[in-house]
């Protein structure tokens, strides 16, 4: 069994769920954003997972996590009436980001899950590969 395809396969993990969760603090941070450089009220990101083959023949069925890409939800804003907010339109209307902070701090859990179940993984091919070296002893 070859240990480096699985310590691979870990750090694929570890660092799909890295990206996951800036991309929920950057949400967190944003949820009262209602002006950005692109222009309008912050739009809730979303990292999308992929998987692709490890690269070896230890087993046809191992793949790697990768983030595939970073979408915008489009329907993530909200209209509310402010009329003394800066960005308030002639009606009085401010587009705000729609953002579910309850949502995002579940997601984030979730991702915080998998992050440790990786560093378990890791731990345990190594630990392994440890007990394997001092059988050659």
């Amino acid at each position: 069994m070859e240990f480096l395809s699985t310590f691979r396969v870990c750090s694929s993990g570890l660092s799909a769920q890295r990206a996951k969760m800036d991309v929920i603090v950057s949400n967190l941070a944003n949820v009262n954003t209602t002006r950005t450089p692109e222009g309008g009220a912050y739009r809730r990101k979303v990292a999308v997972f992929a998987s692709e083959p490890a690269g070896d023949s230890f087993e046809e069925t191992l793949r790697m996590v990768k983030v595939d890409r970073i979408v915008e939800d489009k329907n993530s804003v909200k209209l509310v009436f402010d009329p003394d907010h800066p960005d308030a339109n002639e009606k009085g209307v401010v587009a705000m980001p729609d953002i579910n902070t309850v949502s995002e701090m579940a997601d984030m859990i979730v991702a915080n899950r998998a992050y440790e179940a990786c560093v378990t993984a890791f731990d345990s091919t190594k630990n392994m590969v440890m007990k394997a070296l001092e059988l050659g002893k």
